[in-house]
């Protein structure tokens, strides 16, 4: 059975338990799952026999390419959601039918209840997570891919960090990476590239800008690299043209060995509030626990954050096979802050950290 057929066999096994007689995808990540799509427009039905993506001309030859077997594919020229009515009239037996309420606007779900439309033919009902959740245990081929993206990311910032220096800006850094990133083979960055240093790195989302890095302040590098549509996601902190100060070394030192900690002793099974309890328990034994204010992290894969979550609030447990940061981040107002974040699959034997670049306080 293909990777497709699978996934599909998965849904359909869902589908049936909660009562459906189709579903409508129209989350992109979903429909590339699915069928193989990569495309920015695309709507997918699946039934208990069929797996039917509907799209438009632009994509009439990247579907013979993409699109998985078994996956009949409609190029419509004029409006998807007009073809949808008409292709649900000719798949017998299909009455009550899901939408991704996550992911549907508003305008397009009045279009299920909307008389004057043939969406209102059908039963429709709201459905949350019904293709995420199966997204949640890689296979091995998407672990080949986000171990690819690990090593594109590690390739292009150890590229970038030679060239790193006091008067750079952090826009100028962050240029420089993603020239790194796309030169080494991403085929994109699956979230605005974050370079904050001095007090700027005690925002944990901080974006680039055109302050210049001064001889001593910390330097936080928060990035990725796409590859075949997968992401890794990466952070380590840095000290720029100086030897880092007591307090840089001691703040560095907690976050590295809550990383590492929690990197070894992460076990699939586990809830995602024990998982986040291992970093954070210790943070807080050192006295840091308010500056720790994010969660320890999240689920990678076609989307750079996706469930699972390791989070003080998540009680789900974390399957085998997911692919999750550990990013703990102490972050000191006025001050600066870091952060050290790796990607570790979830293995039936353990946990394997796929990123290897070095958790050291390195001088740039």
């Amino acid at each position: 059975m293909t990777a497709a057929a699978e996934r599909l066999a998965r849904l359909r096994v869902s589908l049936a338990a909660s009562g459906l007689d189709a579903m409508l995808v129209s989350s992109l990540p979903n429909v590339r799952y699915l069928t193989g799509f990569s495309g920015s427009n695309g709507l997918v039905v699946v039934t208990p026999a069929t797996c039917l993506l509907l799209t438009d001309f632009r994509y009439a030859t990247q579907v013979k390419h993409e699109v998985a077997e078994g996956v009949r594919t409609v190029i419509e020229s004029s409006s998807l959601w007009t073809r949808l009515w008409a292709e649900l009239q000719q798949l017998p037996g299909t009455k009550v039918i899901a939408f991704e309420t996550a992911h549907v606007s508003h305008q397009d779900a009045a279009r299920f209840l909307d008389a004057s439309s043939d969406g209102s033919r059908w039963l429709w009902r709201p459905a949350v997570n019904l293709v995420e959740v199966l997204r949640e245990s890689k296979d091995d081929d998407e672990l080949r891919r986000i171990r690819e993206a690990v090593r594109i990311a590690e390739h292009a910032l150890a590229a970038t960090l030679p060239q790193v220096g006091p008067g750079m800006t952090e826009l100028e850094v962050a240029g420089r990476l993603e020239l790194a990133l796309r030169s080494a083979g991403s085929e994109g960055f699956p979230f605005e590239t974050i370079i904050a240093s001095g007090a700027r790195s005690a925002l944990p989302h901080a974006r680039a800008s055109r302050q210049p890095i001064a001889r001593g302040d910390l330097l936080l590098v928060d990035f990725g690299a796409i590859h075949a549509g997968y992401c890794s996601d990466l952070t380590r902190t840095f000290v720029v043209g100086a030897p880092p100060t007591a307090r840089q070394l001691e703040i560095h030192t907690a976050v590295r060995e809550a990383n590492g900690s929690a990197s070894a002793l992460v076990r699939a099974g586990m809830r995602g509030r024990d998982a986040d309890a291992l970093a954070r328990d210790y943070i807080h034994r050192l006295g840091f626990g308010e500056a720790f204010g994010h969660s320890l992290g999240h689920g990678i894969g076609l989307e750079v954050h996706e469930a699972p979550r390791l989070a003080k609030t998540a009680e789900s447990p974390l399957p085998a096979g997911a692919v999750v940061t550990i990013e703990p981040g102490i972050y000191i107002e006025g001050w600066g802050g870091v952060r050290i974040e790796d990607d570790v699959v979830l293995g039936t034997d353990g946990p394997e950290v796929l990123t290897s670049f070095t958790r050291e306080l390195l001088q740039l």
